[in-house]
């Protein structure tokens, strides 16, 4: 955005003398009597501070040194400041009289005041009896008191000019003032100079703890870029990201990263530092949406990353996202906690199976590439699984979207439970209610389809729900306190839960809302 003041002009600086161009102008045709015309006798003192810009009418200009100009409005005149103590510094340029005609840049552009230097040189002789181009103000000799100027009657409207002119050029020097002061101290002062040199330079740097910078600089040698090649004879693959989780090697990530390489590929995890370390799939949660590996050859100083708690997760709250997207390893990118819960289900596109979280929403920017890599808190602490975006679709000859800064990640204390089951068993474990619900009415909850899969019983017999008392039809409105308005919302808040726990189920029959408790069953495997 412009700082300029946009066709505002400045009026001419009364306090400044000007100084003719080189060539002296052709006579000009107007009656205007141009800046440093030589001046009536009274008024000679005034020129020489304030050029006359007025239109004066040329019978004027004739009028004999006795002749006593016209009475003006009588106007409090300006106090002429003081002689400065004259500076060693090189005179200041003088301002050309046809920078008056252009507008002026805003104040804090402005040029600094021009200073009228004690050693100017005379004008020719000629000058003086009006010729061009026009005699300069006479300065006083080396030492002597200037001459207070003649305090005759003044214009008000040329006052006015001067104050803002003044006030302008104020703003404009205060640069060139305090550099200029700045430059006269060093010069005082050059045997006590402060500055330090590049032997003194402290050696390095070190970051407040809770920066950005510095958490990323923790926590990017635990973070990992995956490559994954299907073992087809084409080698198909893609990038995605993971980290460290314990000492022993595993490192956790989505299972859409590695799904393509999950039966007969080859995966391959690269730090920071830029060794690669070969490594093999330990357990899938299709689900979930999570995958834990292993390095082979494990190096010995591995730092995992340290697990924060998902449920104190409050919006607002900063996010730092690390991971490689489009490819590009190690990228830091910054946002909040936007939301909360929210419901979503995403495919890793291969096997046309979704997997189902309350998400956390971030605002981080996510990308392609970025799944399956860190969320952190403020703290460095992981609070989630990048894993999923919403875009507005390809477009423009791109295969991919990009962030429009909607990225959800699986929460950590979920994919905490689901990758201690998949380390000691290497098969998933989901609670599940015991009754098919259908997947694709949305609004008005999940409702329990009248029947299930193959034909078989929408409502499991003695399962989880039939003993809670729910019948297929039923729509469930409220899971553990949390509105249910679909089947995937349904499927979501479940599997944030555990087998075995009990929760209150609200549901709709016949127009009317009851409450029952269920009792979560569990099913292993994805199959």
């Amino acid at each position: 955005m412009s700082t300029e003041n946009e066709g505002a002009e400045v009026p001419a600086d009364r306090s400044a003398p000007s100084t003719p161009p080189a060539t002296p102008p052709a006579p000009p045709a107007t009656t205007e009597r141009k800046a440093g015309q030589a001046a009536e006798p009274g008024e000679r003192a005034e020129a020489a501070q304030e050029p006359v810009t007025e239109p004066v009418p040329r019978a004027q200009e004739s009028v004999p040194p006795a002749q006593e100009a016209p009475e003006a409005p009588e106007t409090t005149p300006l106090p002429v400041s003081p002689p400065a103590e004259p500076r060693t510094a090189p005179a200041q340029p003088v301002q050309d009289p046809a920078a008056d005609r252009t507008p002026a840049a805003h104040p804090a552009h402005a040029p600094a005041a021009p200073a009228q230097s004690p050693y100017a040189a005379p004008s020719p002789a000629g000058s003086a009896a009006g010729g061009w181009p026009p005699a300069p103000p006479v300065a006083p000799a080396w030492g002597a008191a200037a001459q207070p100027a003649p305090t005759g009657p003044r214009k008000r409207t040329g006052g006015l000019v001067a104050a803002v002119l003044a006030a302008a050029l104020v703003a404009g020097g205060v640069g060139g003032g305090i550099g200029y002061w700045a430059a006269s101290q060093r010069d005082e002062n050059a045997t006590s100079s402060t500055t330090v040199s590049s032997g003194d330079s402290p050696a390095s740097f070190k970051r407040d703890p809770g920066t950005v910078a510095a958490v990323a600089a923790k926590a990017l040698p635990s973070v990992v870029t995956i490559q994954a090649k299907s073992g087809g004879t084409d080698g198909e693959g893609g990038t995605g990201t993971g980290f460290v989780y314990d000492k022993e090697g595993h490192i956790v990530t989505n299972n859409h990263v590695v799904a393509s390489a999950a039966e007969g590929g080859t995966l391959s995890a690269t730090f920071s530092n830029g060794k690669t370390y070969d490594a093999e799939v330990i357990g899938r949660a299709e689900g979930y949406d999570v995958a834990v590996l292993k390095l082979k050859n494990a190096p010995s100083d591995l730092a995992p990353l340290p697990l924060g708690d998902s449920n104190q997760v409050a919006v607002g709250d900063s996010t730092i996202a690390i991971g490689a997207p489009f490819g590009l390893s190690n990228t830091v990118t910054t946002g909040i906690i936007s939301a909360k819960n929210r419901p979503v289900a995403s495919g890793d596109g291969g096997s046309g199976k979704n997997s189902y979280m309350s998400a956390l929403q971030t605002d981080a920017s996510i990308n392609p590439g970025n799944s399956g890599g860190p969320l952190l808190d403020a703290n460095g602490a992981v609070i989630g699984i990048n894993s999923a975006i919403q875009s507005t679709g390809s477009g423009f000859g791109q295969t991919q979207a990009g962030s429009i800064g909607l990225g959800f990640a699986i929460p950590v204390n979920q994919a905490k439970n689901v990758a201690e089951q998949l380390i000691k068993t290497g098969k998933p474990v989901y609670p599940v209610i015991g009754a098919t619900v259908n997947m694709q009415d949305k609004g008005e909850g999940a409702t329990i389809a009248e029947q299930g899969s193959g034909g078989t019983p929408s409502v499991t017999p003695n399962g989880p729900a039939a003993k809670a008392g729910l019948k297929a039809g039923d729509v469930i409105t409220g899971f553990d306190d949390h509105q249910i308005d679909s089947g995937p919302t349904l499927i979501s808040e479940i599997w944030t839960h555990k087998p075995g726990d009990s929760v209150k189920v609200t549901y709709e029959r016949g127009g009317k809302t009851s409450t029952a408790t269920v009792t979560l069953g569990e099913r292993t495997g994805d199959s």
